[in-house]
């Protein structure tokens, strides 16, 4: 199972979702890789020193610079390892531009990993360019966090849609996991309005989990943990717990 987290939108939530959901993978004794594919390295920040990098997931994506166990590093959750990203992932498209199987780069470089991690999250850029189509094309499924805010839906057509022509060609396989609410404020008119109309624009490709806004979820990545071991009792780690629960339901 390979779980991209898609949305071209910023500050949605979706480094938060695939640092917890490949966490609470882990979590459950499966042995899950996460995929930065964000040029800000949010998602490896929250786990290594960028100092002990040295290859990446841009290595890993150039023909012949390394292959991908070079890339592969151990986090301090059990089970649980990463391909982090460098800024570097920043001049990629420019580099892929023109050949003929730069939409299918990074599928071919999972293809021998997907036995050795039964749970691979890819945290892709806020971006609709090459690196998210890459994601999409290697994927098995899309997850699509949306923040529970006054411009929620903006831009999701065009998600939406690219994700259709990712499955009219090179992944037909691809299915849209579903839609999360993130960042919710269930204490506002605003936050309820919003989080009902998201559910009348997807209706049962909504998660039933919503994940709240909460102290402890922003606070964790800076202490290198994961919500489970950050704050194992606060509500960000019994909502991303259920959400994992719910994936394993629908897949």
């Amino acid at each position: 199972m390979v779980i991209a987290i898609a949305n071209q939108k910023g500050g949605v939530g979706k480094t938060t979702t695939a640092i917890n959901l490949a966490a609470a993978f882990a979590r459950l004794g499966k042995r899950a890789l996460l995929l930065d594919l964000d040029p800000q390295a949010n998602s490896s920040i929250s786990f290594l020193d960028p100092l002990t990098v040295e290859r990446s997931a841009y290595e890993l994506m150039m023909d012949g610079v390394a292959p991908m166990e070079q890339s592969v590093y151990r986090t301090p959750v059990e089970n649980l390892d990463i391909v982090p990203a460098r800024i570097s992932l920043a001049k990629l498209e420019a580099k892929l531009v023109g050949d003929f199987d730069a939409p299918f780069r990074l599928k071919d470089r999972l293809e021998p990993f997907l036995k050795e991690y039964p749970v691979i999250v890819i945290d892709t850029p806020p971006t609709l360019g090459l690196i998210t189509v890459n994601a999409l094309v290697a994927a098995t499924h899309v997850l699509v966090p949306i923040q529970s805010s006054y411009y929620a839906l903006e831009g999701t057509d065009d998600l939406l849609e690219t994700i259709e022509k990712v499955k009219a060609r090179p992944n037909p396989s691809l299915e849209l996991l579903g839609v999360l609410v993130t960042l919710h404020d269930k204490r506002t008119t605003l936050g309820r309005e919003v989080h009902e109309q998201i559910r009348r624009v997807f209706g049962p490709k909504m998660f039933d989990t919503v994940i709240t806004k909460s102290v402890r979820l922003e606070e964790s990545p800076a202490y290198k943990e994961s919500i489970f071991t950050f704050a194992p009792n606060s509500s960000g780690a019994v909502e991303y717990a259920k959400l994992c629960e719910e994936v394993l339901s629908r897949v």
